[in-house]
């Protein structure tokens, strides 16, 4: 069966129906009932508990909780490189932007300023850059952090679809991840700007950032944008950003000359948060 043929399903299903039922049952804290789904999410998606900082499954109110959960200290030591992974999963693609064009998949790219929400001043800034388009998988650690040091200067909400981001998906939609709802957020760093864009997907009930709590819902169906003073929002290298109540897409925009990925940074390479990511190759 081709990848379009295998999407076709995705077109007709309520996926916004979908999504808020999913937000409302992850939510819900039901004791006997909640434990029991995730004993059997975990047995389906062999998630590994014994590096959870808690690891009974009894101890978590909701599906939410769970699903957020915090790691034990030092099971994801940062690599000693300028640019450290920013989550678990897998790499769905990364390399260079090529003029203003991000590949998604074989046969299909999308531009940056389609990414970030049609901020064509923004998008320029990454003409001829570098990206890496990042894929959790429900068995993963769902927190975002930080890939270096780096000083918050605008949020966007961008409001969009709902298709699931698996590979099959982003080789069967056209423009995957400039159609679904996402969050982007602009920092400023000791290597130059970058972008860090949270993509939302089928049954995500919701993203959230550390300095703003959760963004979606409310889905009002128009642009919202959030601006931050100098020093307003600043974090460390390694330290969490944001997080996905059900499990979805990161991209990372990279301005021209500023990085370079390390040799075994290529597609369909599983990846864990803190290892070696880029190395820096200017200072602005």
């Amino acid at each position: 069966m081709s990848d379009r043929l295998a999407v076709l399903p995705q077109y007709l299903l309520p996926k916004g129906a979908l999504t808020r039922l999913a937000g409302r049952v992850a939510r819900a804290q039901g004791g006997p009932w909640t434990t029991t789904m995730i004993r059997r999410f975990v047995a389906r998606y062999g998630v590994d508990m014994t590096e959870a900082a808690d690891p009974d499954i009894t101890h978590y109110p909701s599906f939410n909780e769970f699903f957020t959960r915090a790691l034990k200290p030092g099971v994801r030591p940062l690599a000693d490189t300028p640019w450290v992974c920013p989550v678990d999963g897998a790499i769905s693609q990364c390399g260079p932007i090529v003029r203003d064009r991000l590949l998604q998949a074989k046969g299909h790219d999308y531009t940056t300023t389609a990414l970030v929400g049609g901020d064509a001043a923004l998008a320029a800034r990454f003409d001829d850059g570098a990206f890496a388009t990042l894929y959790l998988s429900p068995r993963d650690y769902h927190r975002i952090h930080m890939p270096c040091d780096g000083a918050l200067t605008h949020m966007v909400h961008v409001p969009g679809a709902l298709f699931s981001v698996n590979p099959t998906t982003a080789r069967g939609v056209p423009g995957l991840f400039a159609r679904n709802e996402r969050v982007v957020c602009v920092f400023d760093s000791p290597h130059g700007p970058f972008v860090l864009v949270l993509v939302g997907a089928t049954i995500v009930g919701s993203m959230a950032t550390v300095w703003h709590g959760m963004v979606n819902p409310p889905r009002p169906g128009t642009l919202r944008e959030w601006a931050y003073a100098p020093g307003q929002v600043s974090l460390k290298r390694g330290e969490e950003m944001g997080r996905f109540l059900l499990g979805s897409t990161v991209v990372l925009l990279f301005p021209r000359d500023t990085l370079r990925f390390v040799p075994a940074w290529t597609a369909g390479k599983a990846i864990r948060m803190g290892e070696a990511m880029a190395l820096a190759v200017t200072t602005v």
